[in-house]
């Protein structure tokens, strides 16, 4: 495993992990993911977060290590800025190998060290703002940044070279195939990972935009050179490009939306169908971009970066036993727990001997902030009036994103 060199002293250790695993339990990762270790060294030697502990990750963290002349047993400090599993799954091993070692975090981050981990001894809990000077001028500053997104989460500081260590935070889904820095990659992959930070944010920081904003607001007053996050690549040659992605996430968490519409649609029998078609014409003809999802055809991890983004929302579903289709009914809970708030929704359906969907769907966005146009549903095939009407909220739905 190649090592790459962020700036005097400073390495980042990439380990592409590909797999049909999904990220967490719950998001598929086709197109894989980077973990990434970082080593800073003075005189005495800093490793940043760790790697899960599949079997090959810490082998090749191992060997990259010894590419540079050093090893686990010569880690002074291991610093672990955020202590989910997939930066500190390998933590008993490393302490096997490494007993000497001082592991640092914040102080609810050794909480959980001692309680995920069973260790208890060469742990030291740091404050907002406290330092690590490791000699040849190399200091490090801890920044306490809760809830971005576990509440024990910290940012690194290496004010010498001006990079931050900022651990999910401004990363994203996607191997990096030997690769590492903004400026190893043209345009057309740049897009391509920007999709994939905002699938990583919708699907894992959307929840706590209120923080990542008052995370952000902390690092204003630092000269950062360099982000350098825990999976995805490292920017460098552009870094208020990441930075100002996130602040746009932030302003999506708050309604400020991009203009267009994300459709998700589920249909039993045609019928729902017919009638989305109606209000998909209606859509066009006020030349307002949208994207398209099928349920349950379609992973609610795409769904949700395409619903977090934009401004409007299409929720088109037929009632299935006396409630909503129940693939529709887990999206909407989705959306529920990733605070997918203010946005301007319609919803419509279909229903066959009796209706309920409607009902049910009204009671379970009724805390989500929604701007809802009045629902439209109808019994069987649509008829030439109820397609009339449907096509009448498409486009009322689209010029409301006009106003």
């Amino acid at each position: 495993m190649k090592t790459h060199i962020i700036s005097d002293a400073v390495w980042c250790i990439p380990i592409d992990v590909d797999t049909t695993e999904l990220f967490e339990g719950i998001w598929p990762i086709p197109e894989g993911v980077s973990l990434n270790t970082y080593l800073v060294q003075g005189e005495k030697t800093a490793l940043i977060d760790l790697v899960q502990d599949r079997p090959e990750a810490p082998r090749q963290v191992e060997t990259a290590l010894a590419s540079i002349g050093s090893d686990f047993g010569k880690v002074d400090y291991l610093i672990l800025n955020h202590l989910e599993p997939d930066h500190t799954g390998w933590l008993r091993e490393f302490r096997e190998k490494n007993p000497h070692g001082e592991i640092i975090a914040t102080a609810k981050g050794i909480q959980v060290v001692k309680s995920f981990y069973k260790i208890h001894t060469g742990l030291r809990a740091v404050k907002d703002g406290e330092t690590l000077d490791l000699g040849k001028g190399k200091v490090l500053t801890f920044f306490e940044a809760p809830n971005i997104h576990w509440p024990e989460t910290m940012f690194t500081w290496d004010s010498s070279s001006g990079t931050l260590f900022s651990c999910d935070a401004f990363g994203s889904f996607g191997a990096l195939g030997g690769r590492l820095f903004d400026d190893d990659f043209n345009e057309t992959e740049l897009k391509f990972f920007e999709k994939e930070t905002l699938r990583y944010y919708a699907n894992i920081v959307a929840s706590f935009s209120a923080f990542v904003e008052r995370g952000i607001q902390k690092l204003s007053g630092l000269n950062i050179a360099c982000i350098a996050p825990s999976h995805g690549m490292v920017w460098r040659r552009d870094v208020k490009r990441i930075i100002d992605r996130y602040l746009r996430y932030v302003s999506y968490s708050k309604g400020a939306g991009e203009r267009e519409i994300a459709v998700i649609w589920g249909s039993m029998y045609g019928n729902t169908k017919k009638g989305l078609d109606a209000v998909i014409k209606g859509i066009e003809s006020e030349k307002i971009p949208y994207s398209m999802h099928r349920v349950p055809n379609d992973n609610v991890s795409y769904i949700l970066a395409d619903a977090f983004k934009s401004a409007g929302l299409v929720l088109a579903a037929p009632t299935y036993e006396y409630a909503m289709f129940p693939p529709m009914a887990y999206a909407i809970d989705i959306f529920r727990r990733k605070h997918i708030h203010n946005k301007t929704v319609l919803y419509i359906g279909s229903w066959g001997w009796i209706g309920g969907a409607k009902k049910e769907y009204e009671a379970a966005v009724a805390g989500l902030k929604w701007n809802n146009l009045d629902p439209f549903d109808w019994i069987g095939t649509p008829t030439d009036q109820d397609l009339a009407s449907l096509e009448a909220r498409g486009r009322e739905l689209a010029q409301a994103l006009k106003a």
